[in-house]
């Protein structure tokens, strides 16, 4: 029997009073930004906001909790704006979104922080069982990145690869590792490129004893882009079926997937709240369409949540983990 595990791909709003102070505590610039020196006061109100989602989450009932990345001001290059070997140069847009963040260029070679750790570390204080990590996969940290030492895309695609299979090699104890991959779909790899995506990601995923998934989403990867990511050693593969469900059916009743797949089922920018009757038909049309027989369904928003207001993000960790206690739904 298929297993509906309920979980996020990370990302939450900020609370509204810790939007406040913390607006207060680092000011308004981009030279104010998170760089990973931040000051005690600054510190501590990120614990208190951190602690603060893992608890609304485990209220919510979500199967895996995440740690909530609120303190990725730069959305998903977050890890390397904090990294040594990495300057942090003009704002650019956050893919075709109205978000932006700043440019990582890297200029000399990368290792580890430890930032992403210590955050989960921290985390992993409040959550017994059902820790889950989050990290930008390597082709689209790479793609939103410049690279200023490496001189070669191979390389550099090697080097953001390694870099985060460091990061996480110093993580606690953790259930899932969620790589997200937005890029697979919004920049497509190119002939050969897109075996090295895959190669990359493999670098990444063996770094941790964990069920990894690499999420896609905002559409549905090109054919022989997925033929290559089905060749990875993944656990699962992420759908996003808000932006595109039926070309991501197609690919999987065409190339197969994984025993275990993720499905973005809510919409993560848009503030309308789904029902768990409505999220769980999703999962079943899903199964149906495809044949299935999965292990286990990641129940998850489409995209990351913090474009959302933080009432509505939680309505929808509400829906989904209630979604994930319902029985199949007729359609």
């Amino acid at each position: 029997m298929t297993r509906v595990v309920a979980t996020t791909p990370g990302l939450f709003p900020l609370p509204d009073w810790a939007k406040e102070e913390l607006s207060d505590l680092k000011g308004h610039q981009k030279d104010d930004l998170i760089s990973g020196d931040e000051s005690n006061e600054i510190t501590a109100a990120y614990d208190r906001a951190r602690s603060e989602v893992v608890d609304r989450q485990q209220a919510a009932g979500l199967d895996r909790i995440v740690e909530g990345q609120l303190r990725w001001d730069d959305m998903i290059a977050h890890p390397l704006a904090v990294a040594d070997g990495v300057e942090t140069r003009g704002i650019v847009r956050y893919y075709d979104n109205n978000n932006f963040y700043r440019e990582p260029v890297v200029t000399g070679d990368l290792s580890a922080s430890g930032d992403v750790a210590g955050e989960l570390d921290a985390a992993s204080e409040q959550v017994d069982d059902g820790l889950q990590a989050v990290l930008p996969g390597p082709y689209s940290l790479a793609d939103l990145a410049t690279d200023d030492h490496y001189g070669d895309e191979a390389a550099f695609l090697d080097g953001i690869a390694d870099f985060l299979a460091d990061e996480a090699a110093q993580f606690p104890d953790v259930e899932t590792l969620f790589l997200l991959e937005p890029s697979l779909v919004e920049n497509a790899p190119d002939d050969g490129e897109d075996e090295r995506a895959s190669e990359a990601i493999d670098t990444v995923a063996n770094a941790v004893d964990a069920d990894v998934v690499a999420h896609t989403y905002w559409g549905a990867l090109e054919e022989k882009v997925y033929a290559h990511l089905m060749d990875a050693d993944v656990d699962a593969i992420g759908f996003d079926l808000v932006s595109n469900h039926d070309e991501n059916v197609y690919n999987v009743q065409e190339y197969g997937t994984k025993d275990d797949v993720a499905l973005g089922l809510v919409d993560g920018q848009n503030t309308l709240v789904e029902s768990p009757e409505t999220i769980r038909e999703r999962v079943d049309w899903f199964d149906d369409q495809t044949n299935g027989d999965y292990d286990t369904v990641y129940a998850t928003s489409n995209t990351e949540l913090f474009y959302l207001p933080v009432n509505k993000a939680e309505a929808k960790l509400d829906a989904l983990a209630d979604a994930a206690e319902l029985e199949e739904v007729e359609a």
